[in-house]
């Protein structure tokens, strides 16, 4: 839990096994998305399924959104306090309880801007 928690940007279970591996050699990829899938399912950590087809895990469960970069596919957190009053708004124009909610704002971080803009592939 603690690599998902100090990893600003989100890691996969692939991220997390190669990073876990160093400390625990004997640890399998299974026994780390099992227990990353655990996690999550007690509210723990939270599970974000990108558009791209990866899986990555945050240690953070307090309401916030995420940017997604489409050339790299980190994730990184996003405050947006103007948005934080949005289960009032609908609630108050829909009359809908709003239980969840999952925003993720895509485009591209500004290590693959500059090495697109050197005519480098992403």
């Amino acid at each position: 839990m603690n690599i998902v928690v100090s990893n600003p940007v989100h890691p996969t279970a692939e991220q997390v096994y190669d990073i876990a591996r160093r400390s625990y050699p004997k640890i399998s990829l299974g026994t780390v998305y099992r227990n990353l899938n655990q996690l999550a399912e007690h509210g723990i950590l939270k599970k974000i399924c990108s558009s791209y087809g990866s899986v990555r895990f945050d240690g953070r469960t307090d309401p916030h959104f995420h940017m997604i970069c489409s050339c790299c596919e980190k994730v990184f957190d996003v405050e947006l306090g103007e948005m934080m009053c949005l289960n009032d708004k609908i609630r108050t124009k829909y009359d809908f309880d709003v239980t969840e909610y999952e925003i993720s704002i895509k485009g591209i971080c500004s290590e693959c801007r500059e090495k697109l803009g050197k005519g480098e592939s992403a």
